[in-house]
């Protein structure tokens, strides 16, 4: 039996947990919490930091291969155990150019596909690059550690931007090389795609899917996203190019800006399983979870297909501090037909924090009624 460890406890690697049992695959996770999501489906855990490389080497005397439901690593420290023969999947080499958002900004580029006009703060004159180079409003991102919406600010002048660094500068002197800023794109739509790489270099994609924001946090996914087969096709031959590129093993998800004009831009890359894969749970034949298990196992890769026309994924936020598991609700969100609820088991709750999720899977009368399903489904978890 294949032992798997896994950095990171969230409810991204408790989501592995049906895959691991379906596969005979057993996971041992680095976590820092018992209360941490995949601690009740692991074989084993070891309670540290993420960052913890001291701890990565107990977790490699406990399995096989080891591989990140969290890229907020440190990779050098784990470099040093990859010498000693510790495998990971995906290589940390695969990792190291994406984890500064500058890095990996300059890596797609070279790589030739299309992402936003960027440059990197923290230069002597750079007030004066951003007055020449950009108009406002633009994009001021955080270049380590950000998600969610986390570290990234959209500011409509000079002053304002002005006024955020000297703050953030005062607060932490050490940080003044630690932002980008972007052109600021006025998308029609945004698209997300999940892609895997075997160790044998094969490359498969789910269905391009359109996620949906609100103060930059995903609310709700649509798949598939109602795009052109040729568009569909671009997508994937962005992910296929940027997976053989890296020679990822393992699942990735990478979000996209679809313009008025019908162009792509790659926004931000996911070294692992993503929230905008979660539909593959209920709706695809094979699961995002099972497809990275499958992959860093050494396993063929399973079919990406939908089982179903289509689906809709609404995100279950946190919208109070509290402890309660909101079973009500729950119950309420199982009724709808065709529902799949999902709940992490978090024992806090807090505003804009993922507790769970609930697919509903759609019959090709519904397709075009998705907006009203996600209304639906938010209106029982929103309701006072």
């Amino acid at each position: 039996m294949k032992r798997v460890g896994v950095i990171g406890g969230g409810q991204l690697a408790a989501m592995m947990g049906g895959a691991a049992k379906k596969l005979g695959v057993e996971l041992v996770v680095q976590t820092p919490s018992k209360d941490d999501p995949s601690v009740a489906i692991a074989q084993d855990s070891v309670f540290a930091a993420v960052d913890d490389a001291k701890a990565t080497a107990v977790l490699a005397t406990k399995c096989d291969v080891i591989t990140f439901e969290n890229e907020f690593v440190n990779i050098e420290a784990l470099s040093a155990l990859a010498r000693q023969g510790v495998c990971f999947f995906p290589r940390l080499e695969a990792l190291t150019p994406l984890l500064d958002k500058y890095h990996q900004r300059c890596y797609l580029r070279d790589l030739g596909l299309p992402v936003p006009e960027f440059f990197a703060l923290g230069e002597d004159g750079d007030m004066g690059k951003v007055e020449r180079e950009m108009s406002f409003p633009i994009v001021l991102k955080a270049r380590r550690h950000g998600y969610d919406g986390q570290g990234t600010f959209i500011l409509k002048n000079l002053d304002s931007l002005k006024e955020k660094l000297e703050y953030t500068y005062t607060k932490s002197p050490s940080s003044q090389d630690l932002f980008l800023v972007e052109e600021f794109i006025p998308f029609e739509r945004e698209l997300a795609i999940i892609a895997a790489r075997s160790v044998s270099g094969e490359v498969v994609s789910y269905p391009v899917v359109e996620t949906q924001q609100e103060e930059q946090v995903c609310r709700r996914v649509i798949a598939p996203a109602n795009i052109t087969p040729e568009l569909t096709a671009e997508i994937q031959n962005i992910a296929c190019t940027l997976l053989n590129s890296l020679e990822v093993v393992g699942v990735f998800g990478i979000e996209l800006f679809l313009t008025p004009d019908g162009k792509v831009l790659v926004n931000e890359i996911a070294p692992r399983t993503h929230n905008s894969g979660h539909f593959s749970l209920d709706a695809c034949e094979t699961s995002q979870f099972e497809q990275h298990l499958r992959a860093v196992c050494g396993l063929s890769l399973g079919k990406t297909a939908l089982i179903c026309p289509g689906a809709v994924m609404v995100n279950l936020l946190g919208f109070e501090n509290s402890h309660s598991d909101y079973m009500t609700k729950r119950q309420q969100l199982a009724k709808i037909p065709h529902a799949h609820v999902h709940w992490y088991g978090k024992t806090e709750s807090r505003p804009g924090r993922k507790l769970g999720h609930v697919t509903v899977l759609l019959d090709n009368q519904q397709l075009n009624s998705s907006s009203a399903i996600a209304h639906t489904l938010e209106s029982i978890w929103y309701s006072s």
